[in-house]
């Protein structure tokens, strides 16, 4: 049978299993024989998440969450692999690295195709993406030939995106070429920057991990500077909720040009021997929570106003209440601290919260915390 495990392939699903990472599969076309040699490999549960095989059209629809403009393309392939990533990182536990894979593909059937036979095998993670596109000799191979061709590229691609040297023969005729594109980013900062990755948990010991799971107390802002208030608001909400914090900090915002790498740096340096901090490039909060789902966000009074006042939602309280409803969706919830505003210390008393909403958020006692100078003062008494 021509998609049986010899030895070489056997040998290489083996340095698989025995390399730190993990990956979400999603094959459609070709690619069976790959699934068997991974999984009939004893160590598969250190190497595997999960496999999708999206068949129908409306299955790659389902996973995708759009229709592709094509099926069998390079670019199907690579917003696969985009969709598997994600997938692995929502199903990963700590920090282990995970690759998303992909094939699109189309092959001999039983009834004979006008097209080319090809396939695309993409690969997706933190640090870049890389796409193999081979055109296959019509006619050379039976199906179960090409598949077993395709299947040795899924593994090849796995390989080359775990780090490792070795390769299975492709088999393949002096007429084909595999031909390869891709991008990999120098830094994670880059990469947060073109939208490759969702968000960056920088942690004190200045360790970097690209879209870490994370589900306790943030606290989001500009940090510039960073300050004491900052600091006892951290550590008075973390131990209200008994759950670990960390800072986040946007690159993008709605008003303002991103940051600069530089500056993102210089805010960064901040951090270092302190605290954990997430840069994302999301400005509000409905889109902080598809990131971090399950988190309690700490925010001012002042920011607080601006969640509940559809002003802020292009005048539309449907827009305002939809944010709302998602963010309570993703199971996320707020702690308020008041603030110091004409004269009087301002709560979430003195909001008008939607009141399907009002469980979602919690008023910081006082006693607890009160801060009345700003990072915008402290900026202004630095530079007099």
């Amino acid at each position: 049978m021509v998609a049986q495990m010899d030895s070489e392939i056997r040998q290489l699903v083996q340095s698989l299993h025995s390399t730190e990472g993990m990956t979400s599969l999603v094959i459609a076309g070709a690619g069976a024989p790959a699934m068997g040699w991974i999984l009939g490999v004893a160590g598969a549960s250190r190497t595997v998440l999960d496999i999708q095989v999206p068949y129908a059209s409306s299955a790659m629809i389902d996973y995708l969450g759009s229709e592709p403009g094509q099926y069998v393309s390079a670019q199907a392939a690579l917003e696969l692999a985009q969709a598997a990533y994600h997938r692995a990182v929502r199903l990963r536990e700590g920090r282990i690295p995970v690759v998303g894979l992909s094939c699109s593909a189309t092959i001999a059937t039983d009834r004979p195709k006008r097209g080319d036979h090809r396939c695309h095998v993409s690969t997706y993670d933190a640090t870049g993406w890389t796409t193999s596109t081979l055109t296959l000799t019509k006619g050379l191979r039976t199906r179960d030939g090409e598949d077993d061709v395709v299947s040795r590229l899924i593994l090849n691609s796995l390989a080359e995106s775990f780090g490792l040297h070795e390769r299975v023969d492709p088999d393949l005729s002096s007429e084909e070429r595999i031909v390869l594109r891709g991008h990999r980013y120098s830094e994670p900062i880059e990469a947060l920057s073109a939208g490759h990755i969702g968000h960056l948990l920088v942690r004190s010991d200045g360790t970097q991990s690209a879209d870490a799971r994370f589900g306790g107390v943030i606290l989001s802002g500009s940090f510039n500077p960073l300050h004491e208030g900052h600091t006892r608001l951290v550590n008075v909400a973390s131990r209200i909720r008994n759950k670990p914090a960390i800072y986040e900090i946007s690159i993008s915002n709605v008003d303002k040009p991103d940051l600069e790498r530089s500056e993102i740096r210089r805010r960064l340096q901040q951090f270092q021997g302190k605290a954990d901090i997430a840069i994302t490039r999301v400005p509000v909060f409905y889109e902080k929570a598809r990131l971090f789902p399950g988190s309690t966000f700490v925010i001012g009074y002042d920011t607080m106003t601006r969640l509940v006042d559809s002003r802020y939602y292009g005048d539309s309280r449907h827009l305002m209440m939809a944010a709302l409803s998602e963010l309570r969706d993703l199971r996320c919830d707020f702690l308020v601290a008041g603030r110091v505003e004409d004269g009087s210390f301002k709560t979430l008393e003195d909001l008008p919260i939607p009141p399907d909403y009002a469980e979602m958020f919690k008023q910081i006692p006082e006693s607890a915390f009160r801060e009345d100078i700003s990072s915008t003062q402290i900026r202004s008494e630095s530079l007099s």
